[in-house]
């Protein structure tokens, strides 16, 4: 995925000026995909030039007026393009695991705190989730666009589900470490 594909998506949703797009990645596309203000910034400049978008005419002339942007077509031709394409999954990479790696040899100080650190941010996480669920997804909210952004938050929740239950059960086995393994 890519910060291009990212925004016009979330343009062809709601045309946005870039503000109101980086507060829409701080609430929903962020969990994600993430990106600065700054970032978002760039890349509308790039799509515009490339002919992806266009700054919409200000509803009433103001200086110092916020720019908003639609899709054009060719935007949204290369969003389907995109979106179309195969991908292979990336190979996955923590930096937590390769730490544990190096702590069975090289000793486990420190870990075990940041283990119970990492477990509480994923339950956070988690609980935020949940509570998007049930405030963006009460029953009987099925068109085609909420059910694929259901399963997108579904997917949220349930990796956070995975990483609570993992660091759960590592601390468990941490418990379990002779003293002079730790």
């Amino acid at each position: 995925m890519s910060l291009p594909h990212a925004i016009l998506t979330a343009l062809l949703e709601r045309p946005s000026s870039g503000l109101e797009l980086t507060r829409r990645f701080d609430r929903s596309i962020g969990y994600f995909w993430s990106a600065t203000h700054q970032q978002i910034y760039r890349e509308l400049g790039k799509l515009e030039a490339g002919g992806h978008i266009r700054a919409l005419a200000p509803e009433q002339p103001a200086r110092g007026q916020k720019k908003r942007y639609e899709v054009l077509p060719a935007g949204r031709d290369e969003l389907a393009r995109w979106a179309a394409a195969s991908q292979d999954p990336k190979p996955y990479r923590d930096s937590l695991f390769l730490r544990l790696r190096a702590a069975a040899v090289v000793g486990t100080e420190g870990i075990e705190a940041d283990l119970r650190r990492h477990l509480e941010v994923h339950r956070g996480q988690l609980a935020e989730y949940e509570e998007i669920e049930k405030r963006d997804f009460p029953p009987g909210k099925d068109s085609p666009q909420d059910r694929l952004q259901h399963l997108i938050l579904r997917a949220g929740i349930d990796l956070e589900t995975f990483w609570t239950q993992w660091l759960t059960h590592a601390l468990e086995e941490f418990a379990e470490l002779p003293d002079q393994s730790r």
